[in-house]
């Protein structure tokens, strides 16, 4: 059975060596492309029944607008897409695009054609575990680990943030210098930089946003030290 096809991938040969296998197994494809808009216009323009959509990227970003596209403003062209295996995190991406199938770049072709028969049919081509594996990614994304401290602690030198860390707990100016062994003036002066760094307005918002970020906690950690960080007046 004859289905109308395009072929889309990232490397234009691969995507004429799929064009020319499927086109002696008596299937007509109306196009092969590159992925990205220029592909979805061609969509559009040569309707076809099913387009192949060929990324070794699943995952990145804007991957799939083309196909985000092709499903919005030609709902009757099934789109199945192939790709990398194991990325559960790109098949949800594919699905949620709206791809009716997704079958690994190393499929043999008899597994690519029976994809697109299915998909022309209405049905999903895809392993139904691997279905499954991207629905649960999908539906439960991993936690992100917020590095908003480890960013703020790349802005500071050593001296710095131990500045902060009598900051946050609670050392006024002369304290600081005490405890440092600077000027009172060199302190403030860190200070000044510690709350221009990290873009707040007082040493009790510093504080805050060294507690909530983890900040401190992170700095504990931090190997080496500062080249050039010197003391100022007064030594350290």
């Amino acid at each position: 059975m004859s289905v109308r096809l395009m072929v889309v991938d990232d490397h234009r040969l691969l995507a004429e060596a799929l064009a020319s296998a499927l086109k002696l197994r008596g299937h007509r494809v109306v196009a092969a492309a590159a992925p990205g808009p220029g592909a979805a216009e061609l969509a559009l323009a040569r309707s076809p029944e099913v387009c192949l959509w060929g990324t070794s990227t699943p995952s990145a970003p804007g991957a799939f607008e083309g196909v985000l596209r092709i499903r919005r403003e030609r709902p009757t062209t099934a789109v199945v897409v192939l790709g990398p295996v194991p990325d559960t995190r790109g098949v949800a991406a594919a699905f949620a695009a709206g791809a009716c199938g997704y079958v690994r770049h190393d499929e043999r072709i008899d597994g690519v054609e029976r994809a697109a028969l299915r998909a022309r049919a209405g049905e999903v081509a895809v392993d139904p575990q691997l279905l499954s594996e991207a629905f649960d990614a999908l539906l439960n994304p991993p936690p992100q680990e917020d590095d908003e401290g480890s960013r703020l602690l790349a802005l500071l030198t050593r001296r710095e943030v131990e500045v902060l860390l009598r900051v946050s707990e609670g050392e006024d100016t002369q304290a600081i210098a005490d405890g440092m062994r600077i000027a009172p003036s060199t302190a403030r002066t860190h200070v000044q930089r510690v709350l221009m760094k990290l873009d707040v307005g007082s040493r009790l918002e510093a504080a805050a946003l060294a507690a909530r970020t983890g900040l401190l906690e992170r700095a504990a950690v931090r190997p080496g030290s500062d080249a050039g960080d010197t003391g100022g007046a007064g030594g350290s």
